[in-house]
């Protein structure tokens, strides 16, 4: 089954929704960077809501970027998801010592870390990005996710995600979802969204007993409704080429081109995004120190 995301809003008008199917570029990204349990899950969830962050920016070729650097073992992890929602990313340490809250639980808020900072960067098509950056709450991402709303676009939101990692230390599920209010929401409904959130409990549980990210929403929006308003398709997808690998290493400087020229040996360059390797003969170094 593909990964989707659907978007949508309560029937009163006052609450936005999203909810994604993510499992299979969890297990594309868990896949690439060879991943153990617990990076596997923090780095799955960060996947989850880079890509429903930026479905929500709605400007064609614009981006966003999410950047969370906690202190913990993983080091840093980086996603950057495009328009649509197709995501890509990347983890410093993807080799983290199994760590669990109790037996089955994985520990992602240790595996992070809460000693830094989440940050997102909004590729808007302007001349300069939008930057915003609040303190990790507690690691577990959504959490994190939720407090970056508040603080840093003033937008009550809850967000909740999930990785299931099964025994075989395969991605089991995944997905996660986004309830944001809008100005003006009463206190009944702002009441029945957090009654929603409570009811439908965690992701994974929903996930893992085969409710759809339509389910999802129709638990946590209860007796509000919801109108489904659109539905995108959702991939693991990374943008490099042969070119933007080429432009890099011409930004190296003519010196240090030179000098792996000099070598004789064929230089292999690997997208840290995927696990697609270009690779440049002297002869080919030699080209680009030319069009340098």
């Amino acid at each position: 089954m593909n990964d989707y995301l659907v978007r949508g809003m309560s029937m009163d008008g006052f609450v936005k929704v999203v909810a994604i199917r993510s499992t299979e570029i969890v297990r594309r990204g868990a896949q690439i960077q060879g991943t153990t349990p617990n990076a596997t899950a923090a780095f799955g969830r960060a996947l989850t809501a880079a890509s429903m962050m930026g479905n929500m920016q709605k400007v064609e070729n614009g981006s966003m970027t999410m950047q969370i650097k906690g202190g913990g073992p993983i080091g840093s992890i980086t996603c950057v998801s495009d328009a649509v929602g197709n995501v890509r990313g990347y983890v410093v340490e993807p080799k983290v010592p199994l760590v669990e809250k109790f037996p089955g639980k994985l520990d992602v808020g240790a595996t992070v870390g809460t000693d830094g900072t989440l940050t997102i960067i909004r590729d808007l098509q302007m001349k300069e990005p939008y930057i915003g950056s609040v303190e990790l709450v507690s690691g577990e991402i959504g959490d994190d996710v939720t407090a970056y709303f508040a603080q840093s676009e003033q937008t009550p939101t809850a967000c909740a995600l999930g990785v299931l990692v099964d025994t075989d230390c395969s991605v089991k599920v995944a997905g996660g979802y986004l309830i944001q209010l809008l100005p003006g929401a009463p206190d009944e409904t702002i009441d029945a969204v957090e009654a929603g959130i409570k009811r439908a409990g965690a992701v994974t549980k929903m996930l893992d007993a085969g409710m759809t990210p339509e389910d999802i929403l129709g638990q946590v929006c209860g007796e509000l409704g919801v109108v489904f308003m659109e539905t995108t398709e959702v991939s693991y997808k990374c943008y490099c080429s042969r070119e933007r690998v080429e432009a890099a290493l011409i930004s190296l400087g003519k010196k240090e081109l030179a000098e792996i020229a000099a070598e004789g040996k064929t230089f292999p360059v690997e997208c840290q995004f995927c696990d697609t390797v270009y690779e440049f003969t002297p002869d080919d170094i030699r080209k680009l120190i030319e069009n340098s």
